[in-house]
């Protein structure tokens, strides 16, 4: 499964803080019908992400009933990326 989404780039101040992009409720649907098959554990799902010419393994993280894209400080860096900027995410969605 396939999904491409538009979403704005967020932080969260936790005891371990990390960026995100929501995925949008509609993909978040598509994912959940998915989640079961491909899940390791935690509601966790694997996906190959890509923003730009950026690609890397990763997995979504669930929250608020929907996921959650982690951003590493260096996919940030090789797009020229930080909060409040709207980007373009594709997932592949795999086990």
């Amino acid at each position: 499964m396939d999904l491409m989404f538009s979403g704005e780039i967020w932080f969260w101040r936790g005891p371990a803080p990390w960026h995100f992009v929501t995925v949008p409720d509609e993909e978040s649907a598509a994912l959940e019908a998915v989640a079961a098959m491909v899940t390791y554990g935690w509601g966790m799902v694997p996906v190959t992400a890509r923003i730009g010419d950026t690609e890397w393994p990763t997995s979504l993280w669930p929250k608020n009933g929907g996921y959650i894209v982690p951003l590493k400080a260096w996919v940030r860096e090789a797009e020229g990326i930080e909060v409040g900027d709207t980007v373009d995410v594709r997932l592949s969605v795999g086990a």
